[in-house]
């Protein structure tokens, strides 16, 4: 190994023990730019040392859950999968997972990668990496200022898609006609994952929906039914386009009171029943796309089901920690859709429920915050027992909060710390508080959470 490389390493391990030792933040990200700044191979090298190869997953919601699902069943099938879990999903974040999982002479400790992926950095990833494995979990609008459309973001991975080999296998979300339709034509082996749920859905998409129309034709999808957005069984009237037929199926039987959901599980390795870890539909959506990758990658369907039957939140995405005599429960939001579905996930029982919502319009949420009057904030009125607004954008939360029919009284705090204090003494003591972040308000609540001791920093969970 020459100096370069020995450089990159010792000295980007560096840069991530500064900005630790600084209180600069958790050193997931500037490690690896200062690693690629001085070896601009270092990632590709150290992807082709991998005996089992990468593994690259995306999508705009539930690629974090979706990601420690599949890390979770690897390890228990005897991988050492290397894993950017605390979600620095950068390019940069993955070299940062890399360095920290090699030796100064550039032998990694681990025999594969996982690494979820920001869905602007994904083409670049494909290159570097050479995955053996992709799996792309849906496309939603999300942060048009960074992104811009969706039709877009399906063209930039539509390319990095056709540069695969026929060694590669890409595993797509049926129900979402953006993701599915980038399964034609591909040299890579393709294979199909997806839910039937006939009583939770409703006959046409809601107004959240992205791809409504045929990709082929153009006239607008039919659907039997639609879920979420413009996820669901759908097909064109017109030119017979449709959902394709998913080599991994869960027929969803039951949802429980607090929201998960019981199903059958088809798949090419046999049937089993199936409970997802988590609640509510989008979480059965992580849960199935886990278990079909890792069924993809040859693990035994016995060892998905055993892992994920005690598998833990992820940091901030349905995440519980005790406050003395009060619990809280941290839901990250960041788009219509992702509200509409934690907003529908926690109503289930008809309970109501104290409330923080902390609006941020940095970088990384996305500095337009126009989505805030798309998503369906509707569903909190009459559930929201008190409600508590912060952020940088609370007075925009505020008001569209006002418009969703919230009569009741509401405090607008724009510091966070006053904020949570208030939002806590509003909340009956054996009760849980219901914190709504965005991205950095999540890392922000998480911060102040660690220095009072409730919970760990998130490069440490």
């Amino acid at each position: 190994m020459g100096l370069v490389r020995f450089s990159a390493l010792f000295l980007g391990r560096a840069a991530g023990f500064l900005s630790r030792t600084l209180g600069r933040g958790g050193g997931t990200t500037l490690p690896g730019w200062v690693a690629q700044f001085l070896d601009r191979n270092l990632v590709s090298d150290l992807c082709a040392r991998l005996e089992r190869g990468t593994i690259l997953l995306t999508g705009t919601n539930g690629k974090t859950t979706t990601a420690r699902m599949l890390a979770l069943v690897l390890r228990e099938a005897g991988w050492r999968p290397i894993h950017n879990r605390a979600g620095a999903n950068l390019v940069e974040g993955i070299a940062t997972t890399l360095l920290y999982a090699s030796n100064l002479q550039g032998r990694p400790a681990g025999d594969s990668g996982l690494f979820e992926m920001d869905e602007a950095h994904f083409p670049r990833a494909v290159a570097l990496c050479r995955p053996r494995l992709v799996l792309l979990h849906n496309l939603f609008r999300d942060q048009l200022d960074r992104y811009g459309e969706v039709d877009t973001v399906a063209g930039r991975w539509g390319e990095a898609l056709r540069t695969l080999p026929a060694t590669a296998t890409v595993l797509l979300n049926a129900d979402d006609p953006a993701v599915a339709d980038l399964g034609v034509g591909l040299a890579a082996r393709v294979l199909y994952y997806g839910v039937e749920a006939p009583t939770l859905g409703r006959p046409t998409p809601d107004h959240t929906a992205d791809a409504r129309y045929c990709r082929h034709c153009g006239a607008p999808y039919a659907y039997a039914p639609a879920y979420y957005g413009h996820i669901g069984l759908y097909r064109c009237p017109r030119c017979g386009h449709a959902r394709p037929r998913p080599d991994i199926l869960l027929t969803v039987t039951r949802v429980e009171e607090d929201g998960r959901l019981q199903g059958h599980l088809r798949t090419s390795a046999g049937e089993r029943d199936f409970r997802p870890p988590l609640p509510g539909l989008y979480n059965a959506y992580n849960a199935l796309a886990a278990v079909a990758a890792a069924l993809a990658l040859g693990v035994s369907l016995e060892t998905c089901l055993e892992s994920l039957s005690h598998f833990r939140a992820a940091f901030g995405r349905l995440e519980r920690a005790s406050i003395g005599d009060r619990e809280i429960l941290l839901a990250l939001i960041k788009n219509p859709v992702g509200v509409g579905q934690v907003l529908q996930m926690l109503a289930t029982g008809g309970r109501t429920f104290p409330c923080l919502i902390v609006i941020n319009d940095r970088i990384a949420d996305g500095t337009d915050v126009s989505w805030l009057w798309d998503a369906d904030f509707e569903a909190l009125a009459g559930k929201a027992s008190s409600l508590v607004v912060s952020g940088t954008r609370a007075r925009d939360m505020a008001v569209r909060l006002k418009y969703a029919g919230i009569n009741g009284e509401m405090v607008v705090e724009e510091d966070l710390e006053q904020a949570l204090d208030i939002a806590l003494s509003r909340t009956p003591p054996g009760a849980t508080l219901h914190i709504l972040p965005t991205y950095t308000a999540m890392l922000e609540v998480r911060a102040l959470l660690a220095r009072r001791g409730y919970v760990t920093p998130f490069w440490e969970d």
